[in-house]
């Protein structure tokens, strides 16, 4: 084949399609926490539509699901755990100034 002709030629790449993260048969609610869970980052936050690949009803869905589930407190509303811990001595000054007359 001429190199002019091969320039033209789509690359015949085959890819697997994903499976949608939701079947059809799952129940979107605030008591399926191991469906949520997937839904959710590291941190506790909502991950977005690109990155859990659903539709957008089932965004919506899932978004109403997980904020149910924080205001019954079957879920975290932050996942951070160094937010609890104390700090040893975080004063931005070292100490008081007082002035003298």
């Amino acid at each position: 084949m001429d190199k002019s002709k091969q320039l033209f030629l789509k690359s015949k790449r085959s890819f697997r399609r994903r499976l949608p993260p939701i079947q059809p048969g799952d129940r979107i609610d605030y008591r399926n926490m191991s469906l949520i869970n997937r839904f959710i980052s590291e941190q506790g936050k909502i991950l977005s539509r690109r990155v859990n690949r659903l539709t957008l009803k089932q965004q919506r869905l899932i978004t109403i699901a997980i904020k149910q589930a924080r205001i019954l407190s079957s879920l975290p509303f932050l996942n951070n755990e160094k937010q609890f811990e104390r700090r040893e001595s975080t004063a931005r000054t070292p100490g008081f100034r007082t002035k003298n007359k």
